[in-house]
């Protein structure tokens, strides 16, 4: 019912204007109503309907009160809105950037004055609602964007569209009249997207004249250079024009002034130069034409120019990137006389050195001639001498069965001992002239060790407990791959030297595995020996203590050449006052059960040399000789010649080619090593060769490998020689390999295998 009297719509003042005219009317009518004849029922009505108009009353109060807060609060934040719109705006126009933003559809909300100021014709058609595709589109079109060469409009288009995919994103859009403006997109976390421009025309302009500007303190920095260099240095541009140089040039040609012109061609200077005889002798001025009319890369020319008084210039030519070219020309006339008397110079030192090292090998021949005699005669006589003293032996002990009264059995003991210890002597004087002369020869072979060191147990106990020592010998059942006389022969020298210097504690022998090899260790417990001492006593006639022991000193320098000789390694270690250990390192044998029969001596062993047919070539009559001499020590079967005649006829005659050749370089007559092998592998197929000679040359070292001849230098190391010769019998020959067939440069490891 109260909707017919209040209808939607109305203000508040109307309600309350209505509401009171309701009351007003409701009260009049109960007044008017009431008469004395009407019932008191009718009277309590009226009352509570009085009640209750009043409490509706209150009621619309109150709501009134609460619409009109809420009226002031709506309005309130309409206008902050409106202010928040407004400093929005202001803050949009205040910055110095155009700005434009974009909704999740990317539809233009807002954006500023400053937005495409740079593009006016498009300030009149953006408008709220613009797709930002139509916006790429409008700026295409634009006669004010300025695209560079070879873009399209329709391509921008695409690569802007492109870069919009993106969530950050900075670009510079070059626009008409030079000028630069600079696009940034960043998107929001709502999905819009805020568009910054800015001018940047400044900026780029700034940069291109500081650019400039350090271009041009880059040309005077370039041209200060040249200007100090020693070379004279002219520049051409891409149509061979005159484009720098620098002072050397005016000196070294004296141009004409109008020719040093920017501008002037190059075959006006080549003109000018040739006709003043400048260029020299020769095409140099048809060679620079062609040249500088050659294609863009072309490659660096080089030239030498030698002018009419005798100076030399080198001229360089290089294009550069420009299509242009640079030329720089050096005076060369001090270098190359210099270079001409360090020639002749090095001409005068090399025949003093030649004459010298001829000298010199002369000398060293003759010492290793004499050193060569000194070893076979002291081989010899220790051969020659065991004889008799063995006779002397066999005598005393013929003597000790005898009935001698006590004074002569001591005297007998002595003779026996000194006869003794001379034997020892020679027999290590023997030994080491094996070693000098290269006639010691090794069997390797399975050995056990259990055996041997049992044999060396007996052997030394007495020695040991004479010194009130004790000898501690650990067994071993190991095999391993040596040469019984010589494993022998270290092991007891060895023993003998650590008792001779131990006073007391005592000598241990044991073995060590290490994988595929063992270790044999002789330790004792002597005062040890120095660190300074310990190079110094694998010297022959070398003792640390020369006056306390008896002995020559030759025993560890026998170790040490055997050790080499079977490829033993050796180490030492040692602490003063607590003893030394010598530990020799053996391989171990795959085989179980090694042949027990030791051999007498190793001179019956047969070797990879033996009958092994070696051609020397030398023309030194004395070298030849010992080298016989050391080859047939070795067991070799060797044939010697002076020159290729000789070798031919000793070749001839024997009617088998030999299986090497050990040939001298520098011959009689002009021959050289190097030709003489060449020669007769052209008649005898691929032999292979060593070249031995005192030209330690580099450039004679690859002439060598190139023919496949490998090098030995003097004085040659017999040892390795040796070791050489031994491969001689497995090297590898293609069945299609013939004597007329060169071996590859530097492959000499194929005539000879190391």
């Amino acid at each position: 019912m109260h909707k017919d009297f209040l209808p939607p719509g109305l203000s508040p003042e109307d309600e309350n204007q209505r509401l009171r005219a309701i009351v007003a009317a409701l009260m009049d009518r109960s007044e008017r109503g009431q008469s004395p004849s009407r019932p008191a029922g009718q009277l309590q009505h009226v009352v509570a309907l009085e009640q209750q108009v009043r409490s509706r009353t209150r009621d619309l109060a109150g709501t009134l009160d609460k619409l009109r807060i809420a009226n002031s609060r709506l309005s309130q934040a309409e206008r902050m809105a409106v202010r928040a719109r407004n400093s929005l705006t202001d803050a949009l126009e205040a910055m110095r950037e155009g700005f434009a933003l974009f909704d999740a559809q990317d539809m233009l909300v807002m954006w500023n004055s400053r937005f495409c100021a740079g593009l006016p014709d498009l300030r009149r058609r953006i408008g709220t609602g613009l797709a930002f595709r139509d916006y790429v589109r409008l700026v295409s079109e634009s006669p004010y964007l300025h695209l560079p060469d070879g873009q399209t409009r329709a391509g921008w288009v695409e690569q802007r569209l492109e870069s919009h995919r993106r969530k950050n994103v900075n670009f510079i859009v070059p626009l008409r009249d030079d000028q630069w403006l600079q696009v940034s997109e960043q998107r929001m976390p709502s999905g819009g997207t805020a568009v910054t421009q800015t001018d940047v025309t400044a900026m780029v302009r700034n940069e291109r004249e500081e650019r400039a500007k350090l271009l041009d303190e880059q040309a005077r920095m370039v041209r200060a250079t040249l200007d100090h260099i020693d070379q004279a240095v002219v520049i051409f541009d891409a149509k061979a024009r005159l484009a720098g140089w620098n002072r050397r040039l005016r000196e070294m040609f004296l141009p004409p002034v109008e020719l040093l012109a920017i501008g002037t061609s190059f075959d006006a200077i080549v003109d000018d130069l040739a006709r003043r005889r400048q260029l020299g002798q020769g095409h140099v001025t048809q060679v620079l034409l062609q040249w500088v009319q050659g294609p863009p890369n072309r490659p660096p020319l080089s030239l030498e120019i030698i002018q009419d008084d005798g100076t030399i210039l080198h001229l360089s030519a290089q294009a550069m990137p420009d299509s242009g070219f640079v030329m720089s020309l050096t005076d060369m006339t001090k270098e190359r006389g210099a270079i001409s008397e360090l020639h002749r110079l090095n001409d005068t030192l090399e025949a003093r050195v030649r004459n010298r090292t001829l000298e010199l090998e002369s000398a060293r021949d003759l010492a290793e001639r004499a050193n060569t005699t000194k070893s076979r005669f002291v081989a010899s006589a220790s051969h020659d001498l065991l004889q008799p003293l063995n006779a002397a032996k066999l005598f005393l002990g013929s003597l000790s069965t005898t009935a001698l009264d006590p004074g002569q059995q001591r005297l007998t003991e002595r003779i026996r001992s000194a006869f003794g210890s001379v034997e020892q002597i020679l027999g290590a004087l023997l030994d080491i002239s094996k070693f000098d002369i290269g006639a010691a020869r090794a069997k390797i072979e399975p050995i056990a060790l259990g055996p041997l060191l049992d044999r060396l147990r007996e052997e030394f106990t007495p020695v040991a407990q004479a010194k009130g020592l004790r000898l501690v010998v650990v067994p071993s059942t190991a095999v391993v791959q040596s040469d019984a006389v010589y494993l022998k022969r270290i092991l007891q020298n060895l023993l003998s030297n650590a008792i001779r210097y131990t006073a007391q504690g005592r000598v241990v022998v044991g073995a060590r595995n290490q994988g595929a090899r063992l270790r044999l260790d002789v330790w004792d417990t002597g005062t040890g020996i120095p660190p300074d001492k310990q190079s110094e006593i694998f010297q022959e006639f070398t003792r640390l203590a020369p006056n306390a022991e008896s002995g020559m000193g030759l025993g560890l320098a026998i170790v040490e050449q055997a050790s080499a000789l079977l490829g033993h390694p050796l180490e030492l270690r040692s602490e003063l006052g607590k003893g030394t250990v010598f530990s020799l390192t053996v391989p171990r044998s795959a085989m179980s059960q090694p042949n027990p029969t030791e051999p007498a001596t190793a001179d019956v062993v047969r070797s990879p040399l033996d009958d092994l047919l070696v051609l020397v070539v030398e023309n030194d009559a004395g070298v030849r000789a010992a080298m016989m001499e050391v080859l047939e020590h070795w067991g070799a079967s060797p044939l010697e010649a002076a020159n290729l005649a000789q070798a031919d006829q000793q070749v001839a005659e024997l009617g088998v080619a030999p299986d090497v050749i050990l040939a001298d370089f520098l011959l009689d007559d002009g021959e050289n090593g190097i030709d003489i092998v060449a020669q007769l592998r052209r008649q005898y197929g691929a032999i292979p060769a060593i070249l031995i000679t005192a030209n330690h040359s580099r450039d004679l070292a690859q002439r060598a490998q190139g023919a496949g001849m490998m090098v030995m230098t003097k004085p040659v190391a017999l040892r390795r020689l040796k070791r050489v010769l031994q491969q001689v019998s497995s090297l590898r020959q293609p069945a299609d390999m013939d004597g007329d067939t060169p071996p590859q440069t530097g492959d000499y490891s194929y005539w000879l295998r190391l």
